[in-house]
């Protein structure tokens, strides 16, 4: 299957172990993937608002997949990252959702092996920019905040909705999306394309 290209992301529908070794490496990976810790218990506000989850946050991330997602690049950030056998790290980067007591984690992980010191980002879940299309979406200034922090072509290779790529084309940046749902998919087209538009609008 042939990719799709919005401005200077492409987008590939399927299988990340399938795609990733057809691809040539990258500057850097900037990718949230399933943890498998089983969204559906931890969140009820999530839930709540209807999403299918249809249980794949169950399993994490694979061996070979981990393998494959570290064999892309040779800088990154991988959010989660302490769920899942990587080496030490000096620079964790910390999401504090600035909680007040509700039912999400106070804070989540980012691993990376950047050469840089432990950083810290607050904002709250509830106040994601532009609203919530998937059950583990980071905010965009997030994963702008997380962009920023690397140089190059960016790949995601667990896109979901498309927030990488949005931050991506907002800095400027070439990016590589891989996603495996169909309707994720389509929604990470449609707001990238979104941001790529607004970008045109006040260029």
């Amino acid at each position: 299957m042939s990719p799709v290209v919005i401005g200077n992301a492409t987008l590939w529908l399927g299988d990340c172990r399938e795609i990733l070794p057809t691809l040539p490496k990258v500057d850097a990976v900037v990718t949230d993937p399933p943890y498998g810790i089983g969204i559906t218990r931890s969140s009820r506000i999530s839930v709540e608002r209807g999403f299918d989850f249809s249980h794949w946050d169950d399993a994490a991330m694979s061996p070979e997949a981990l393998q494959a997602v570290l064999a892309a690049s040779d800088a990154h950030i991988i959010w989660g990252g302490n769920y899942f056998p990587l080496p030490p790290c000096r620079c964790f980067l910390i999401w504090d959702k600035d909680n007040e007591g509700r039912d999400f984690a106070d804070v989540e992980m980012a691993w990376t092996n950047l050469d840089s010191v432990a950083r810290i980002y607050r904002k709250r879940p509830q106040n994601m920019d532009g609203g919530k299309v998937h059950p583990t979406q980071k905010p965009d200034s997030l994963m702008q905040w997380c962009v920023a922090k690397t140089t190059g072509a960016v790949l995601d290779p667990f896109m979901g909705s498309g927030t990488t790529g949005v931050a991506c084309a907002n800095l400027g940046r070439k990016f590589i999306g891989i996603e495996i749902e169909p309707k994720y998919f389509d929604i990470a087209c449609e707001r990238i394309a979104a941001a790529y538009a607004q970008g045109r609008l006040f260029a």
